[in-house]
């Protein structure tokens, strides 16, 4: 059993105060075990894949804009750097940071609402339970076991949601759900990092393919103030840098208050231990005037981006493909590679929503075009 290490505060998650694996394994003997399950992450098929998923923007509409990956790259910095500051254990943020959205289907949330569709007589589809079924079974890299081997904390932060139903499948990772307790602080911190990062590169990315503007944004109070103070600072900047200077600003402006609320809200729950976080409650979180800001934010961007018509259009071709490869693959499953084919013996539904979750976005159209189109292969 390891020491505490230096700086962390008594309720960080460490190597000696976790749940540890499922399966028992040496111990590493050059970095910690969270520092392990980030390099696992990192290393795994599902993180690749995310290069070629996106969010709002279906991959092959432009290079520049953001990816799964990228996402979470962006996600893990703003995670890990909180976490450093409230000395907690930026290295278990880095790593559920990472791996939050490896269980997203293809075309973003208009993929996973089609998957969710085609489900519903299966038990549905929950991108988070995707997640921790892609660490824990779905990757084929060790000899030893299914799956990544993670440490507990590691797969209850990529737990954002669960519904009760598929919580009391899940044994002890599931309970927090049933009994209203709440995950380490550094899942905490995941969770709200991934907010920060998506508004604000929503933003980037609106203005980037012209389906929001400047003028638009002008009138939402995050955005307009930190605009005005970037104007105020550098009285000649517009385009680009403008863009990027506002967007910095309303980064760092969410990171301070995050920090500044959950210093105090923590201060004031005394705690020792991570059990104490388990039953206190969110502790991480934004100041009352953010949480409006953000509020607002957030029903800017849906009603003028992902409302789009264009996005619509585009969301809507997304859901057809999914819609019909489910059906295509639950017709014939002996159209799926071999791989599933096995699995699909036991629980077919299930076999082709792995499958269809795996894709990429790209590599869903392809497939697509193979099952329908007339001189595909």
């Amino acid at each position: 059993m390891s020491s505490p290490v230096p700086g962390l505060a008594s309720y960080a998650v460490r190597d000696d105060n976790s749940r540890g694996r499922r399966f028992d394994e040496p111990r590493p003997k050059s970095r910690s075990q969270f520092q392990r399950d980030r390099d696992r992450i990192i290393h795994s098929t599902a993180f690749r894949r995310l290069e070629y998923k996106t969010q709002v923007f279906v991959n092959h509409e432009g290079d520049l804009f953001r990816t799964r990956l990228t996402h979470s790259i962006e996600v893990a910095q703003i995670g890990r750097a909180i976490a450093r500051t409230l000395n907690l254990n930026d290295d278990l943020t880095e790593a559920v940071s990472l791996a939050h959205d490896l269980g997203h289907t293809p075309f973003g949330h208009a993929g996973q609402d089609a998957l969710n569709e085609c489900m519903q007589p299966h038990g549905g589809f929950e991108h988070n339970l995707q997640s921790l079924r892609t660490v824990d079974m779905l990757e084929e890299r060790y000899g030893a076991f299914d799956g990544l081997n993670l440490m507990y904390e590691t797969r209850e932060g990529i737990l954002k949601h669960c519904s009760a139903k598929n919580a009391r499948l899940l044994g002890d990772l599931g309970e927090r759900f049933l009994n209203g307790q709440r995950p380490s602080l550094e899942a905490q911190i995941c969770n709200l990092a991934d907010e920060i990062a998506y508004n604000n590169h929503d933003i980037d990315d609106g203005l980037r393919s012209g389906l929001i503007t400047l003028e638009q944004l002008e009138e939402v109070s995050l955005f307009a103030r930190h605009a005005a103070a970037v104007r105020k600072e550098y009285p000649d900047i517009a385009g680009r840098r403008l863009i990027h200077e506002t967007i910095r600003h309303m980064i760092d402006t969410q990171v301070t208050d995050l920090l500044t609320q959950s210093s105090q809200a923590i201060a004031d729950a005394r705690l020792q231990s991570i059990e104490d976080v388990r039953n206190a409650p969110v502790l991480i979180t934004f100041s009352t005037p953010m949480q409006e800001e953000n509020r607002l934010l957030k029903g800017f961007l849906r009603e003028a981006l992902y409302r789009h018509y264009q996005v619509l259009r585009m969301t809507n071709k997304a859901r057809r493909i999914i819609r019909e490869l489910f059906s295509a693959f639950m017709e014939e499953p002996r159209l799926l590679p071999p791989q599933y084919q096995a699995y699909a013996s036991e629980d077919k539904a299930r076999a082709v929503a792995d499958y269809i979750a795996g894709m990429t976005d790209r590599y869903a159209m392809k497939e697509h075009r193979r099952l329908f189109a007339v001189g595909e292969i």
